[in-house]
């Protein structure tokens, strides 16, 4: 791992934490926001699920699949999964708080991570990268998959999926929905501040 790809993932983590908590205390959900939110949330789950079942870290590089779609989409699953929260939290404040930390520490990982990709799978990345968009997925475009998979493709695994600890990242959804919907029954236990943002 290079430096500046630690930079990134020491901060990304250690921002997260205040960045939660304050999005909790900025939150103004209802039931109808937490369950929209919600919907989002398990949307982007799967995705991070498919992609964690055809992903050998390390080990090869991942071309089939949601990989033939877009580079990057466990990260797609993410943001989907983060505006799965902007949604439920219902503020702009809250949302917009989510929207930056993604967009700058997210961005700044991917591209750090295919400096690596780079380094390990030298022209059959750059072939790659030249078919398949970053993030952004392109659903309806079969040249993407044909002209990136192999011959006989990959089928998803479950045992990668466990592999992956992508179990993990449901864990901490349920959970995550769980404190939302505790702040929208504790609205009396706010800081004074935090009102302000809610005027």
């Amino acid at each position: 791992m290079t430096m500046r790809r630690k930079f990134w993932m020491r901060w990304r983590v250690r921002l997260g934490y205040p960045v939660a908590a304050i999005f909790w205390l900025l939150a103004t959900p209802s039931p109808r926001w937490i369950l929209l939110g919600a919907a989002f949330a398990m949307l982007g789950l799967l995705v991070r699920a498919t992609a964690a079942g055809y992903l050998r870290k390390s080990r090869e590089l991942a071309i089939s699949g949601p990989y033939a779609r877009t580079r990057n989409p466990l990260y797609f699953g993410s943001a989907l999964i983060a505006a799965g929260f902007m949604i439920a939290g219902h503020s702009w404040w809250a949302g917009a708080l989510v929207g930056v930390y993604f967009a700058v520490f997210y961005y700044a990982v991917m591209r750090n991570e295919e400096e690596e990709l780079r380094g390990l799978y030298g022209a059959a990345f750059e072939d790659y990268a030249a078919r398949v968009p970053l993030f952004f997925p392109r659903p309806f475009d079969a040249s993407a998959e044909s002209a990136t998979e192999p011959a006989a493709p990959k089928e998803f695994s479950w045992a990668q999926y466990r592999n992956n600890r992508e179990y993990q990242a449901l864990i901490g959804t349920i959970v995550a929905l769980l404190a939302v919907w505790l702040r929208m029954r504790l609205p009396a236990f706010l800081p004074s501040w935090v009102m302000w943002f809610h005027s």
